[in-house]
């Protein structure tokens, strides 16, 4: 007599249970008693085994199910729910199936058995009949078909990615294992791989001492898990500083100058004893002295051109960058400096003080390098008068024809030191000592200008902003001020603006009216 047996598959929409006959081996789930070229009904005897579509450990799902649920767990492997629910099928989804198996076989009094175990417990199946079960649960296949049936299409289902380094961005890396193909000391499992450790190996039976080659196992076990703790503490810097997120380092590194980069590399060996957080404070506060030192020598090098102007600074780093993106010239004729042959011993002598000056002032720009004192000037000639020089030898060019001496003029900068501008301190007032300490500003005034102020005891920034109201007003007249409209202008003392004015008219700033 043949017996229709149930075959399990691996996948299906209506149920995981399909009817083959053990005579032709065809299948007749779908034939509904119908003849087919294999299988003749009339002629193969059977006898039907029913489904075990009663319940027994939860009032909606039935022993079949349930067996179908630990048949895929057992194929697919737990956590793999989508697969499982498929194989079960009756439309069951993965968080049904999920839940169903952490209810009754997780969460049991019982575990790892279910609570209602006991094979003489048939509680569950005598309070829910068999055809109400099965009634109920034919409703709910056909409401979760319909269901499905109007539901939007849904995207195509794909298999999880595989744990291996093809299937990831970062080539080499395993999430799955959390590992890496290539890992840090990769080759030290060789050193312990043949070792062996047997019961009581270790003691010597007659002194009951450690073994040398004891000693010496246990010393390649202390190597070994070094190793591994330094591969632990490597593998804890890239998970915990989101290393592996690759795409964003690389966004967050395009938005970086060069030197800000080579500053941060110079920073990584301080991640591995930071925190993320903490790492990152630190690298931005890099990142911060750095661009305020880059501001710093910008405005360094702003002052010595003379450029007092956020909008003329600017135009000067346009020109300045410009001029850095001009092509060097070329040719044999070519004067510039920039492409003349430069001398073996010069530029032995620049190597030189340049390595010099790195070591001394790293930080200090060229123009703000000491520079050696110059020499001093060589003496004036003796002035020679009617042809005579004062010695009595006659001159060699004679007398001058129009009554002038043949004097020869001292040089200019004693010619400067002759009609420097010397400022008399107003009458009742003391004149103020001006020093880095109590006058920030005083860098910015010449050697005349600080003299006036302590004459007329008037700070540098306030002496700065009245010479520019003064200026101002100035090239609105024309350049002619009267004495009156500086004193209105500064809103000072009289005897100090009347100072001011006098210093203005020798500067040549302004012109009197």
């Amino acid at each position: 007599m043949g017996v229709i047996r149930k075959k399990t598959i691996s996948r299906g929409t209506e149920g995981g249970l399909k009817y083959i006959c053990d005579v032709c081996s065809a299948d007749i789930t779908a034939t509904e008693g119908a003849k087919s070229k294999e299988h003749e009904p009339a002629l193969h005897e059977f006898m039907v085994i029913e489904q075990h579509s009663i319940p027994i450990y939860d009032p909606d799902w039935g022993a079949d199910e349930e067996l179908c649920l630990l048949e895929g767990a057992e194929v697919y492997g737990l956590g793999s729910w989508a697969d499982i629910a498929d194989h079960i099928g009756g439309y069951r989804d993965k968080d049904e199936v999920r839940d169903h198996y952490i209810k009754i076989y997780i969460d049991s009094p019982n575990f790892p058995l279910p609570k209602n175990a006991d094979p003489g417990d048939n509680r569950l199946s005598e309070q829910v009949p068999r055809d109400e079960f099965q009634a109920r649960k034919k409703r709910r296949i056909e409401d979760r078909r319909e269901a499905a049936k109007s539901a939007p299409p849904a995207t195509p289902k794909q298999k999880p990615t595989a744990s291996v380094p093809a299937c990831h961005e970062v080539q080499g890396y395993m999430p799955g294992r959390l590992e890496f193909e290539h890992e840090f000391a990769n080759e030290a499992e060789e050193a312990v791989q043949s070792m062996q450790f047997d019961p009581g190996d270790g003691l010597n039976p007659r002194t009951a001492e450690v073994e040398p080659e004891m000693e010496f196992k246990m010393v390649v076990m202390d190597i070994y898990n070094s190793r591994l703790t330094a591969r632990a503490d490597r593998k804890k810097v890239i998970f915990e500083h989101n290393l592996l997120d690759y795409r964003k380092q690389q966004q967050m590194e395009k938005k970086k100058t060069k030197e800000e980069l080579a500053l941060l590399t110079k920073a990584k060996p301080f991640a591995r004893m930071m925190n993320h957080q903490d790492y990152e404070a630190f690298a931005s506060s890099l990142e911060h002295e750095h661009n305020l030192r880059q501001a710093i020598h910008q405005l360094q090098d702003w002052r010595q051109m003379r450029i007092g102007d956020l909008k003329i600074g600017e135009k000067y780093e346009q020109e300045k960058a410009a001029r850095l993106a001009r092509p060097p010239p070329t040719g044999a004729f070519d004067r510039q400096a920039g492409v003349r042959p430069e001398k073996k011993a010069d530029k032995e002598v620049h190597q030189k003080a340049t390595a010099t000056l790195e070591l001394t002032a790293p930080e200090l720009p060229e123009r703000l390098k000491p520079t050696p004192p110059a020499p001093p000037p060589p003496p004036p000639p003796p002035a020679a008068t009617n042809g005579v020089l004062p010695n009595g030898t006659p001159n060699s060019k004679g007398p001058l024809t129009n009554g002038s001496t043949n004097t020869t003029l001292p040089p200019a900068p004693e010619r400067e030191k002759k009609a420097r501008y010397q400022v008399q301190p107003p009458s009742g007032i003391t004149t103020l000592k001006l020093t880095n300490e109590n006058a920030t500003d005083l860098h910015l005034l010449t050697q005349e200008e600080k003299s006036l102020c302590e004459a007329i005891r008037v700070k540098p920034k306030p002496y700065l902003v009245m010479k520019e109201a003064v200026i101002k007003e100035a090239m609105k007249q024309g350049g002619a001020l009267k004495k009156k409209m500086v004193r209105d202008i500064c809103k000072i003392d009289t005897s100090k603006s009347s100072k001011l004015f006098e210093f203005f008219l020798y500067a040549g700033w302004i012109q009197k009216a």
